[in-house]
C-alpha cells in the first residue's frame, strides 16, 4: 500500500518561510507516478491546486497566488516532494496535502485524478 507523509508544517508570522516536505513510502514507482502536486484547503474553502511538477521533467506549475514565494521540487531517487514557501501570507493559512497521480492527460491542479494523498499538515501565517 502506497502511503504519502507530509511533515513541516507550523507556525510563522508573516514574511516568514516553512519547507514542506512529503515521502512516499510502499510500493511506489517514480517511474508510475506521473505528477506530484501540493494542494491545500483553508477552513470554508475547496481544496485548491497550489503547485505541482512532473516527474517527465515538465513544469513547474504554480497557482497564480503563490507564484514567485512558492516553489516545488522533486526527488524521484528518494519518491520525495518539498515544497518551499516564503514570504509567506496569513492567506496562506490552510491544510496542505501532497498528493501522486497515475495519470496523463490532465491539468496537474484537478485534484481528482490524484491516486493518493497525505494526511495533510497545518501552515498557519499569522499576521
Amino acid at each position: 500500500e502506497v502511503q504519502l507523509a507530509e511533515s513541516g508544517g507550523g507556525s510563522v508570522q508573516t514574511g516568514g518561510s516553512l519547507r514542506l516536505s512529503c515521502k512516499a513510502s510502499g510500493v511506489i514507482d517514480s517511474k508510475t507516478v506521473t505528477c506530484w502536486g501540493w494542494f491545500r484547503q483553508a477552513p470554508g474553502k475547496e481544496r485548491e491546486g497550489v503547485a505541482g511538477i512532473y516527474t517527465s521533467g515538465l513544469g513547474p506549475y504554480y497557482a497564480d497566488s503563490v507564484k514567485g514565494r512558492f516553489t516545488i521540487s522533486l526527488d524521484n531517487a528518494e519518491n520525495t516532494v518539498y515544497l518551499q514557501m516564503n514570504s509567506l501570507k496569513p492567506e496562506d493559512t490552510a491544510l496542505y496535502y501532497c498528493a501522486a497521480r497515475l495519470t496523463y492527460g490532465q491539468s496537474w491542479s484537478e485534484a481528482y485524478w490524484y491516486s493518493y494523498w497525505g494526511q495533510g499538515t497545518q501552515v498557519t501565517v499569522s499576521s
